[in-house]
Order: structure tokens, then sequence, then C-alpha cells
């Protein structure tokens, strides 16, 4: 069993503190300590239910769901990914338009599941959709970076650097061909948000450039 976990940009460095990505990580912090004082009560207020979205219900739980996390290592996962392509897609498009398009993307990514899963009664959360987004912008302007990159190989362990068109086009296509997997299975109806996913990541390489317009950038 292997896998790949990013952990920054080699190539180059955001010009500027990422504000607005620290302050993402902060709130996912604090809401996770918040679940965790709460238990089931809170998480059942504050996630995400597909049916209740489609019946015109808890609109508000659209945008607290994505600040919400299942577990420890649920939390830890996303925000690692975040820190890894957040600062330099912040620093291209500036932190007053990094903040809405990160919203957007999990806006995105939470319709997208909800579409696929129209009368589901099982609590989605998480950031993940939010920060598909964010990796599918960093795709669609730096394509060609190096991605310092933990690769696990069962008990083999290295730092290594991977093209961040090959990390995340392979992270797409994984979580593209897994969805296609849930909707072959009629049971599906719980665990990985797999739309949400590819929702947000489309969004995200769609709407890149629009958000990075009147931001200019290093190549």
């Amino acid at each position: 069993m292997g896998g790949m976990i990013p952990l920054s940009d080699a190539t180059r460095r955001p010009a500027n503190f990422p504000v607005v990505t620290t302050a993402i990580i902060v709130v996912n912090a604090v809401v996770f300590v918040m679940e965790l004082m709460g238990g089931d009560a809170f998480v059942n207020r504050w996630a995400e239910i597909p049916a209740d979205i489609v019946g015109g219900h808890h609109w508000i739980t659209i945008l607290t769901a994505m600040f919400m996390h299942a577990g420890w290592m649920h939390i830890i996962g996303n925000m690692v990914f975040l820190w890894a392509f957040g600062p330099e897609v912040e620093d291209a498009m500036g932190p007053l338009w990094y903040l809405p398009f990160y919203l957007l993307s999990g806006l995105a990514a939470s319709l997208a599941q909800t579409a696929m899963m129209p009368h589901s009664t099982v609590p989605n959360l998480g950031a993940s959709g939010a920060i598909a987004g964010v990796m599918g912008a960093f795709l669609v302007t730096y394509p060609h970076d190096e991605i310092r990159t933990v690769l696990l190989l069962g008990w083999f362990t290295r730092i290594t650097f991977i093209p961040a068109v090959l990390l995340i086009g392979l992270w797409f296509l994984i979580q593209l061909f897994s969805q296609v997997g849930a909707v072959a299975d009629a049971q599906g109806g719980g665990g990985v948000a797999y739309a949400a996913h590819v929702g947000g990541f489309i969004f995200g390489a769609v709407t890149a450039r629009l958000f990075e317009r009147f931001q200019p950038t290093a190549d």
C-alpha cells in the first residue's frame, strides 16, 4: 500500500505571507475543537445533509460543513494539502480574490455531491471540496512546479519532488474513477465524497484565471 503526501511547492515561494490560507486553517482548527466539545449534536446541526438542501432547508450548512471534519486524520490530511497548495494560489489571486474563490469552490463541491446523491441523509462535512478547487487552480497556474512530497511505498518512505501536473493529475483521476465506482455501488451513501472532490476541482481549474485576472503573477 502506498501514497503521496504533498508538503510544499519546491519551485517557488509566495511573495506575501498567506494570510487567508493561515486564517482558514485556524478557523478549521477552532471549529474542530467545537466539534469535539459539542459531540454528535453539534455535527448533526451544522453538517450538510443533501436531502435537507434539496428540500430547501438548512442552507447555511453548505457553508458551515466545509469547516468541519470527521476526525483527527481527516482534518490533518486536509490542512496538509491546503498548506501545500494554498499559499501559491493565494499569492496568484491576492487575498481579496482568494477567499471568495475558496468559498465558491466549496459551494461547487457541495452542489456536486448533492446532485449525485440528492436523497442522502448522511451528513457531509469537510474542507476537501474547497481544497480540491485550490488544487485545480494550482494545476492550471503552476503545472510544472515541483512539489516536495512524502512518498509512501509500504515500509519505504522518502521525500521526493514530483511535478504538479503529475501529482495533482493522478489525484484527480483517482477521485474521478472512485466516483464512478461509487455510482456503480447502489448502496453507496457514506464514506468519501468523491463527487465533491471532482466538482470542486473542476470549478477551481475552470475559474482560476478569472480570479487571477487582476493580480500580477510571476511565471
